[in-house]
């Protein structure tokens, strides 16, 4: 009976000692995360703004310009390559529809590739509003006492504190996560002059890919950042055990959120392909009846 209650008695404190690193652990992560849940909409958005080390803000800014510069240059070329090629040479598109259609598609590429900037800030205000009113309406609140949950994990047993430093690891890959999309669209704001190339083309080319990546990587902050909040607000309830578990499945899926929404949010290719068929097939069509006439 004695041996056996030493053992017992030693469990009981390797269990003790277990908890006590946890808890060592978490209270070093609180100090980051306590200052991470803030501001990471406008983090995520506007990324070189936070950048300081990098030059802030008009780092984008200049870049912007010099391949504004670029891009438009291209819409010039390929909008005259392509009206030579249609309507002097005859190799390429169909010479017979009017030459306003092209003119339209390049008119809108400029005007694109120039006011970009402007609606990416409107983009940004819509976004970030409306994200407040998603976490608003879920409501998880930014002031979280990040110091009383940890303590509240060194009495809940050695279990539910394990499932705390899953949380935490979970929330530190979400944060990377967030930065790598902030770098992500500030990449993709940086180079949307070059794309607009793609709005000369009827099917729109390769801008139509890259405005769905734009708008995928502006859901998936959205999503990321509710389902986030979500979470902490979950796991601030360590005395409810299910909201432990329900905690790591928000951020869970907080993670896996750009795969899940790249499943559907996927540009139909073949468009050009489309249009040529129909095209071919009302002219066969024509064809046929001026026979029979």
């Amino acid at each position: 009976m004695g041996k056996s209650f030493s053992t017992g008695q030693g469990g009981d404190c390797l269990e003790i000692i277990l908890v006590l690193l946890i808890v060592a652990v978490l209270n070093g992560a609180v100090t980051f995360i306590d200052s991470m849940l803030a501001d990471l909409v406008p983090m995520t958005l506007h990324a070189d703004q936070y950048m300081t080390a990098a030059g802030g803000g008009s780092m984008v800014d200049v870049l912007f310009e010099i391949l504004l510069g670029f891009g438009v240059s291209l819409i010039i070329l390929k909008f005259l390559k392509k009206g030579f090629e249609c309507y002097v040479m005859w190799t390429d598109g169909d010479p017979d529809s009017e030459p306003i259609h092209l003119i339209i598609r390049f008119v809108q590429a400029i005007a694109v590739a120039v006011c970009f900037l402007v609606m990416y800030g409107w983009l940004a205000d819509i976004t970030e509003k409306l994200t407040n009113q998603l976490i608003t309406a879920i409501g998880a609140s930014t002031n979280y006492d990040w110091q009383a949950w940890v303590n509240g994990l060194s009495s809940a047993g050695l279990v539910t504190a394990i499932f705390g430093l899953v949380f935490v690891i979970c929330y530190f890959i979400l944060y990377f996560q967030f930065l790598m999309r902030g770098v992500e669209i500030m990449i993709l704001r940086i180079g949307l002059p070059l794309a607009c190339t793609g709005l000369l083309d009827n099917d729109k080319g390769v801008f139509k890919t890259y405005l769905t990546k734009f708008f995928q990587s502006t859901v998936a902050v959205m999503v990321q950042i509710s389902l986030c909040k979500l979470g902490v607000g979950m796991m601030m309830n360590v005395g409810i055990n299910l909201n432990v578990f329900w905690g790591i499945a928000c951020l869970v899926l907080a993670i896996k959120t750009p795969r899940f929404l790249s499943e559907f949010m996927v540009p139909t290719g073949g468009g050009g392909g489309m249009v040529n068929n129909i095209y071919h097939s009302v002219r066969l069509v024509g064809m046929a009846k001026n026979l029979m006439k």
